[in-house]
């Protein structure tokens, strides 16, 4: 393992802290998974290629991790009060199973697309509905839930009262609706309170999923799913819990309150969320246009890219904010974003070809110093924009060893395996990127083999003089984005 001090923001006391595991060597995570209604958006590949990060950081350091990431397959309410599963049955006109099975399929495509890990464990709330109505008792008991009607309400005044710390998460403030009246609750119907929340709701009769419990046929609270399967399957308190900057309030929240409200447990020891996708410096909103699908920006179909872009463009676009900071997509930035990817491959291909014969120079500390600095960013709360800067300055360095613009024999043989090992760890290990360009080759290395072939016709084409036939082999590789580069040390292939 490692040795690295990790610092963490952390959303409950909002400060950067030192993260010390409960369990020496073994780290518990848990990450709000999708409601899987509909086709994940952007921002929420955002989310999970951000918590992918964390947790490949964390595997290649050393640790055992125990990655949690559910799928919310009972849906939680809309405003009208309508369930998002039942909403998109009805549309759809399929049975709610096979709304969430469409869409869950279609979640774990898209991530795959982007390259994530995938979680240790994947609950679903259906298959969890003992440990939820479990956890409801254990929350009446305690005396922070009642009953009405059939339905059973977490009690966030009393909560509150006893100082157990509701609206620390959020910064809401409770005091000014303690100050509130029984006068003020008349149309509040079955709750004491405003802030109340539903931890079990008695189903209407046409409602199709619901459950027999001790207060009615019904189906659970939204919030209270992450409660139960968290505790499961990480125990009362954990070391991680992540999810979208917009679960603060009043999911995490209520979270929290229902853990307490249980076990009087804080469920986890540090809370990371991740900061919102913009599009053109304006939040993503599908009534005034300005919103894009991974689909359409993968093949290019929208008004808003002149061109489309790879996964591995769109997960290095990602990359360059830090994973609590907004990240503003826009047809420049991914088009910068690309030319970077590229770049970052085309230094990773080098250095593969490299040797050396040196004992060590002062190049050795310059290039060790380099690659400790990335990981130190890493460290610091997982900062990629500032370790993948590190990376881009050792691109030059690369290419000028190429080059013969640096002396190759500066470096020492333990510096360049250091440097061959962490440029590649950065890049596939714990940034995630795949190279597009191996993608296209292929295991087998039938392309390596063709472009060697193609090559040696160029170049024969070009001792005998023949540069009609030179020029032609070359134009037509320029047709196929096939450009080739030549060296003092021969003729280099890339695909643009």
């Amino acid at each position: 393992m490692r040795k690295a001090t990790l610092k963490v923001y952390n959303s409950l006391t909002r400060k950067k802290e030192e993260f010390k595991p409960i369990n020496e060597g073994y780290i518990g995570m848990y990450v709000c998974g999708p409601t899987v209604y509909s086709d994940v958006h952007l921002g929420n590949c955002r989310t999970f290629v951000s918590f992918d990060i964390i947790y490949r950081y964390l595997l290649y350091l050393g640790y055992k991790v125990r990655y949690v990431r559910n799928i919310t397959d009972v849906g939680h309410l809309l405003d009208d009060g309508e369930d998002r599963i039942l909403k998109g049955a009805r549309l759809e006109q399929l049975e709610p199973m096979e709304v969430v099975q469409k869409y869950a399929n279609g979640f774990h495509e898209m991530m795959d697309v982007f390259n994530t890990k995938k979680p240790s464990i994947e609950p679903r709330a259906t298959g969890h509905i003992i440990e939820q109505i479990e956890m409801v008792q254990q929350i009446i008991d305690n005396g922070y839930g009642y009953e009405r009607n059939g339905s059973v309400y977490f009690d966030t005044l009393k909560f509150a009262k006893a100082e157990k710390g509701y609206g620390k998460l959020s910064g809401r403030i409770i005091d000014d609706l303690l100050s509130e009246t029984r006068d003020n609750l008349k149309n509040q119907g079955e709750k004491n309170h405003p802030s109340d929340f539903a931890i079990w709701m008695k189903a209407a009769p046409e409602h199709i999923m619901k459950w027999n419990s001790p207060w009615s046929v019904g189906f659970p609270g939204w919030h209270l799913e992450c409660s139960a399967m968290s505790t499961k399957y990480l125990g009362k308190t954990f070391d991680i819990h992540g999810g979208g900057n917009d679960l603060k309030f009043p999911h995490h929240e209520n979270e929290i309150a229902q853990n307490m409200g249980a076990c009087s447990c804080q469920p986890a020891n540090y809370w990371l969320h991740t900061n919102m996708l913009l599009m053109n410096g304006r939040k993503m909103s599908k009534s005034d246009g300005n919103t894009i699908s991974p689909e359409e920006l993968f093949s290019g179909e929208s008004p808003h890219v002149t061109k489309g872009y790879s996964p591995m463009v769109v997960r290095f676009f990602f990359l360059q904010s830090h994973y609590s900071s907004p990240n503003d997509l826009s047809d420049t930035a991914l088009q910068g974003a690309e030319k970077g990817y590229k770049r970052l491959m085309e230094a990773y291909r080098t250095l593969n070809g490299l040797t050396t014969e040196g004992k060590g120079d002062s190049m050795d500390e310059e290039i060790n110093q380099l690659i400790e600095s990335a990981f130190l960013d890493m460290d610091e709360d997982f900062n990629t924009p500032m370790a993948l800067a590190k990376m881009f300055e050792l691109v030059p360095k690369i290419n000028s060893f190429k080059e013969g613009r640096l002396d190759i024999n500066q470096l020492s043989e333990e510096a360049l395996n250091n440097l061959k090992t962490s440029f590649k760890g950065f890049l596939f290990d714990i940034f995630g990127l795949k190279d597009d360009m191996e993608s296209a080759q292929g295991n087998s290395g039938a392309m390596d083999g063709l472009m060697e072939l193609v090559i040696d016709l160029r170049q024969s084409a070009r001792a005998n003089k023949d540069w009609p036939t030179s020029d032609k082999i070359r134009d037509k590789l320029n047709e196929l984005n096939i450009q080739l580069k030549d060296g003092k040390d021969g003729t280099d292939w890339t695909i643009n």
